[in-house]
């Protein structure tokens, strides 16, 4: 299988030009020998002498190769049954009953396992922790009832492609509002929140790092020099890499995937960034315990966290001593904290990002035709020297304030959006379109007056 970073939630990869949902020949090739044997228990005595564990993951192949030879060579007698699911799927799969066999969920969707948690679908890990750190800045890595911990983590910026933006003149962007430069209309590729995983999370970075207002300003104005990347419909990578973006906005394991497979791109860390964990766990129905310890435990120790950090994986360990041999140049999310980068507090964030993520849809991306030509024509009259500051205040009036953002109940609401899902109260969304509409239809009459 050929991973690429096509738009889904972060680590469950397809190969180029197939579904999210694709499983690569290697998967299809163990399923039907695990089926195999199962229907044949007397063709199979060297796989009756092992304790399994089932492993449910969206990880690529890559990292479940590297992991199962490695884990099986430290614990003899024991081997890896995986089972791929993209993360929307592993929440219902993990909450039926008998939760399916799996003994171990190990992914990247900090949502799913807090909502299997508060489902009382894990129990605890009850492993020894030491030199594991419970946060990296403001952004916590384990849950603090024990339930789940992070295994590796990917930062947020933007893959470039830096001859485009040499042509454009502009320079590598340094921190979110460098992203409003008219001269990158139409030069960035940003994922549609609602629809791609990690990023929700992203735009919350935004937010918190500037004020409810002022986030969203700033993310009206990079909307409207963006073009739209769906799940599915495209790899942000591929955008940047044949010249129809300068700019994607995506995280460091899809850049640094697709740098290893020869993609002429670079990549830019803001000042203001957050991570976004993946993480394992233990079921509550696991029917090997021990056997389930032991594979959490390989992956935290410092042999699994090294296999992290090697070229073929390049995920970021959860483990800064692993950074100690880490090749000059490589980023460091324990120094960048250290810096004053890493300050997103994701347990503040958590409770809002469906929420988020439907404003950002109804708001921002519905009718994105409209607010792009306006953006334009704002930038034009900014040029000209003509007074667009209506305009502008028009486009960047976000139909939600903060303290009505903060209520629990309207959190609640659009709690389990993701994969797609934008629903909501319709009176709620359709404010939101009202609001957007009216919002679009005062900057034209304003920038009309001011004959731009």
């Amino acid at each position: 299988m050929k991973p690429d970073p096509k738009i889904c939630n972060r680590g469950a990869v397809a190969a180029s030009g197939d579904s999210c949902k694709a499983i690569s020949k290697r998967r299809r090739v163990l399923t039907a020998a695990l089926a195999s044997a199962c229907a044949l228990p007397a063709l199979r005595p060297a796989l009756a002498a092992t304790r399994q564990v089932r492993v449910l993951t969206a990880y690529p192949d890559e990292v479940l190769a590297a992991f199962e030879a490695g884990f099986e060579r430290a614990n003899p007698g024991l081997h890896v049954q995986w089972i791929w699911r993209m993360p929307h799927d592993a929440l219902p799969y993990l909450s039926e009953p008998g939760q399916h066999g799996v003994d171990v969920y190990w992914s990247a969707s900090p949502r799913t396992y807090a909502a299997l948690k508060q489902r009382g679908a894990l129990r605890r890990l009850g492993i020894d922790a030491a030199g594991l750190p419970d946060s990296i800045g403001r952004t916590r890595i384990a849950d603090a009832d024990g339930y789940y911990r992070a295994t590796e983590v990917a930062g947020y910026g933007w893959a470039s492609n830096d001859a485009l933006l040499g042509q454009l003149g502009v320079a590598m962007p340094r921190d979110w509002p460098d992203l409003t430069a008219p001269a990158l209309a139409g030069r960035i590729a940003l994922p549609i929140p609602a629809r791609v995983g990690f990023a929700p999370v992203m735009v919350d970075l935004v937010l918190q790092g500037w004020g409810w207002e002022r986030g969203w300003a700033l993310w009206s104005e990079i909307a409207g020099n963006a073009r739209l990347v769906d799940r599915g419909a495209t790899f942000i990578t591929d955008e940047v890499g044949e010249g129809r973006a300068a700019l994607g906005l995506t995280i460091d394991f899809f850049a640094a995937s697709a740098v290893a497979r020869g993609a002429g791109i670079g990549f830019g860390y803001p000042l203001h960034n957050g991570i976004n964990p993946g993480a394992i766990a233990i079921t509550a129905g696991a029917t090997d315990a021990a056997a389930a310890e032991a594979f959490v435990r390989y992956v935290l120790s410092a042999e699994g966290q090294s296999l992290l950090a090697t070229p073929a994986i390049r995920k970021l360990p959860v483990r800064p001593e692993v950074y100690r041999a880490a090749a000059a140049g490589s980023f460091d999310p324990f120094a960048a904290a250290a810096a004053g980068g890493m300050d997103y507090d994701n347990d503040a964030g958590r409770p809002r990002l469906g929420l988020i993520a439907a404003l950002f849809q109804h708001w921002l991306i519905e009718d994105h035709a409209a607010l792009v030509a306006l953006w334009a024509r704002v930038h034009a009259a900014e040029r000209a020297g003509r007074d667009a500051a209506a305009a502008r205040a028009a486009l960047t009036a976000v139909p939600l304030d903060a303290a009505a953002s903060a209520e629990p109940g309207l959190r609640r609401a659009f709690e389990q959006i993701e994969g797609g899902d934008t629903r909501g109260p319709q009176a709620v969304t359709d404010g939101w379109r009202a609001a957007a509409a009216a919002g679009r239809a005062q900057a034209a009459r304003a920038l009309e007056a001011v004959g731009a």
